[in-house]
């Protein structure tokens, strides 16, 4: 749970922009199903977001609210917004945080490990009764500087969810047939290779399924995209209630056409203006995008 200052090229820099992996993530899941989350802020996070996030039925018994700043992120995107600069991080209340699972939320069904240190990681997941699904996201500066925990958190999950960067940086391959095989390798029997404008990859067991993105045309700002895709993606499949292949197929479809929205406007705006019939909208697109006649 993030506030940011983000540098675009033509539209300036924007301040106090809500943001933060467990809040994009939590917003776009709670468009599908109940939502449990776990974070910390300090006394100048906006009311209003926790109770926008209130209002989409998030349980928020796991998010402290303690002395001191929110974590504070500064960056600047290229113009072309395919990559972005960090010029200030302040962990600020995050810095000594320790995730605690609330008693109500130890029966979870399913568990999304967000993107923190792997041992914190891990004693998340010690406090997890008995999931039916553990997902992991992760980043660079864990595959470089902690990979004996990393490695060790990723044999006790069931989904990864990676952008491309890093899950070559972490398997050393270029190809993504290869990346993708290597990742199963390392525990999780399902993962997903994110490649933002280019869609999602999904290995799953011995079959691989690709999802294009949905063709937006104009790309406001594409921050919290990929945790916004993760959320609407476990959310799918809480609601669904099934975890098969089809089920998951139909997730990665669902968490591009959240994440689309998400990018069509500035920090959270497009993950809470968001609704079921505009993302349904986006999934039958989705459809028509692949389809093939015949003859």
């Amino acid at each position: 749970m993030a506030v940011d200052t983000v540098e675009f090229a033509g539209t300036g820099e924007k301040r106090e922009l809500v943001g933060g992996s467990a809040t994009f993530a939590s917003l776009s899941a709670g468009l599908y199903t109940d939502v449990r989350m776990v974070g910390v802020v300090g006394r100048d996070f906006p009311t209003a977001t926790l109770d926008a996030l209130r209002a989409r039925g998030v349980d928020l018994a796991g998010v402290q609210v303690v002395d001191g700043e929110t974590f504070r992120w500064h960056g600047r995107y290229a113009a072309d917004l395919s990559s972005r600069e960090s010029l200030d991080t302040r962990l600020n209340v995050f810095e000594h945080f320790k995730p605690t699972l609330p008693q109500s939320y130890r029966d979870s069904r399913i568990v999304l490990l967000g993107n923190i240190h792997p041992t914190l990681q891990g004693e998340v997941l010690d406090q997890a009764a008995s999931p039916a699904l553990v997902a992991a996201d992760t980043m660079n500066f864990w595959i470089h500087g902690t990979p004996n925990e990393l490695r060790a958190v990723l044999r006790r999950v069931n989904l990864l969810i990676i952008n491309e960067e890093e899950a070559r940086d972490l398997t050393g391959h270029r190809t993504i047939a290869r990346v993708g095989r290597d990742l199963q390798k390392l525990g999780p029997q399902r993962v997903v290779v994110k490649q933002g404008e280019y869609g999602a990859w999904l290995f799953d067991g011995d079959e691989i399924f690709h999802a294009p993105a949905y063709p937006v045309e104009q790309v406001i700002d594409p921050t919290g995209a990929g945790d916004t895709f993760a959320g609407a993606m476990l959310g799918y499949l809480d609601a669904e209630g099934t975890l098969s292949p089809g089920a998951f197929r139909r997730a990665v479809v669902h968490g591009s056409a959240v994440a689309s929205l998400c990018v069509e406007h500035y920090g959270t705006e497009g993950v809470l203006g968001a609704a079921r019939d505009r993302i349904d909208a986006r999934v039958r697109a989705f459809a028509r995008l692949v389809h093939a006649e015949h003859g």
